[in-house]
């Protein structure tokens, strides 16, 4: 088998998509590989809920595409905040373990069930995975494929697809963002945080506020209209700016930054929660985190609400796809997201490549996934990949 990588974008948890791509020198191979030339495949399995040590690299058996799947060779795989929150066991109604990581792919289509249209084997396809997007093959429902553009790497994909998706259906399904409005962005570092600058660059005369750790900030700094240390009073900050606040919230914090973001609300704003990474402050699931963030949460008052004109509203791009079913929704989305990419207008970044060959790699590398990391030695990124 050949290695896989991991590709990390960003260097901050919470402000960061992973990837784990397969390393084939300078150019990426698209040889495809014939169902019946391999029985098994590599994938990283998680044995338990809890920390670094339930996760491993292991053998298992090839899947085979049901009726209406795509068999999909895996050449990047993203590694989200919500995967660190699977591991722990954060989630509502955690899946049973042992169980393949990971929601999101890029790759070659190597198979196709019966009555599976609109892909032929050898395509270049971007993918949401219900699970088992670690792996080196997959399979899911076609309405979860898409052609990618022809100058997309399969990196770029893999960094695209969760992180540009969500951050446009928040923007313009759900706050409807347009000319002269004004966006607050939490971990604006991170791919959320980065699709959503790039987004809003599209509509003319959008202020965008963002809040991202300090070394974070030569970064991005020319991503955002005015950026702000997560540490500090961002609210006075922002309010120096525009007394008024702003029109828009986008918070995957939760906790106290739920009050924070409702105050700073102009009439008729939106506030939007696609997630609560305050809720995870070490590698093992903490009750006392748990509780304190839930804690901390502004009970909202109905009748305040109205009184002041602001919209409350929760976002999910998972839940939509897999339990929702707005498959064809997601899918316009994607198809505008790529006309945008066309016209060089969004770019996703890819910051560097990881190796992951055995599961002392994922040992390895995980400490740095779970903690703020300034930066990515290049004796350790030499290490890893070796």
């Amino acid at each position: 088998m050949k290695p896989t990588d991991i590709a990390k974008e960003g260097t901050e948890m919470t402000e960061e998509t992973e990837h784990m791509i397969e390393k084939n020198g300078a150019k990426e191979t698209e040889t495809v590989v014939s169902a019946g030339d391999a029985k098994e495949m590599r994938a990283v399995i998680l044995s338990g809920f809890g920390g670094l040590n339930k996760l491993r690299v292991t053998k298992k058996a090839m899947p085979e595409p049901q009726e209406g799947e795509v068999k999909i060779r895996v050449k990047a795989c993203g590694l989200n905040f919500l995967d660190l929150m699977v591991r722990q066991g954060n989630i509502d109604s955690p899946p049973k373990t042992p169980l393949v990581p990971g929601f999101e792919c890029s790759g070659i289509v190597e198979a196709m069930g019966e009555n599976t249209k609109g892909f032929e084997i050898g395509d270049r396809v971007m993918a949401f995975v219900n699970y088992n997007a670690w792996a080196e093959v997959v399979c899911t429902p076609l309405d979860y494929v898409y052609n990618m553009p022809d100058d997309m790497t399969f990196p770029e994909a893999a960094a695209f697809s969760m992180n540009f998706v969500a951050a446009y259906m928040m923007l313009f399904e759900v706050a409807n963002l347009r000319e002269g409005m004004s966006v607050l962005v939490h971990s604006a570092g991170g791919g959320v945080g980065q699709a959503v600058a790039q987004l809003c660059s599209t509509i003319p005369s959008v202020t965008v506020f963002g809040t991202a750790s300090s070394f974070k900030h030569e970064a991005i700094k020319d991503s955002v209209t005015h950026l702000f240390d997560r540490n500090i009073d961002y609210v006075q900050e922002v309010k120096k700016i525009s007394p008024e606040g702003v029109d828009i919230v986008l918070d995957c914090l939760s906790g106290e930054n739920t009050g924070k973001g409702l105050g700073l609300l102009r009439p008729l704003g939106t506030y939007i929660l696609y997630g609560s990474s305050n809720m995870v402050t070490g590698e093992t699931k903490s009750f006392f985190s748990l509780a304190k963030s839930w804690w901390q949460v502004e009970k909202v008052n109905p009748i305040k609400l109205y009184e002041e004109n602001k919209v409350i509203a929760g976002f999910s791009l998972l839940n939509l796809l897999f339990k929702q079913g707005r498959c064809g929704k997601v899918k316009t989305v994607v198809e505008k997201l790529f006309s945008l990419y066309n016209q060089k207008k969004i770019k996703p970044v890819v910051d560097s490549l990881w190796a992951l060959e055995e599961p002392r790699s994922i040992l390895n590398t995980a400490p740095f996934l779970l903690r703020l990391v300034a930066q990515l030695t290049p004796a350790l990124r030499s290490r890893v990949a070796d």
